[in-house]
């Protein structure tokens, strides 16, 4: 059974813009053509923040989403009914963007995937409850 990589945005922006800060083993699965990435809208609508504030190399929201939709590995997966009821399971991730991120890996393995996530988010890696790939 294939992994499937959850992305915080972090992961994301660093990736976009060939970010030095980006974890090598984070960069390698990134970098692989047949990685199955998927992509938390919630994670999105963070880059997509980030983007409009100019604190990126990322010029522009249009971009970004151009970026993201051009490269057909990731998913962008939608915040559902079910992902806020897996955020229960996540209370110790203190702030929601984060939560529902981890949440939406929860959802995925309680469907059967193998899931990682792709993050160096203390808070994230802190929580244990899904395996983190950074370094």
């Amino acid at each position: 059974m294939s992994i499937r990589y959850v992305v915080d945005a972090h992961a994301l922006i660093w990736y976009l813009e060939s970010n030095a800060k980006l974890g090598a083993t984070a960069k390698t699965i990134l970098d692989a053509a047949t990685s199955d990435l998927v992509l938390p809208v919630i994670a999105l609508a963070e880059a997509v923040f980030v983007v409009a504030k100019s604190k990126t190399l990322i010029p522009d929201v249009p971009t970004l989403f151009d970026r993201v939709e051009r490269d057909l590995r990731f998913e962008v997966y939608p915040l559902t009914f079910e992902i806020l009821q897996a955020s229960l399971r996540a209370a110790t991730v203190p702030e929601m963007h984060d939560r529902l991120i981890v949440a939406t890996g929860l959802h995925l393995q309680a469907g059967g995937a193998s899931v990682s996530i792709l993050t160096k988010d203390p808070d994230i890696t802190a929580c244990a409850l899904l395996p983190i790939i950074w370094l």
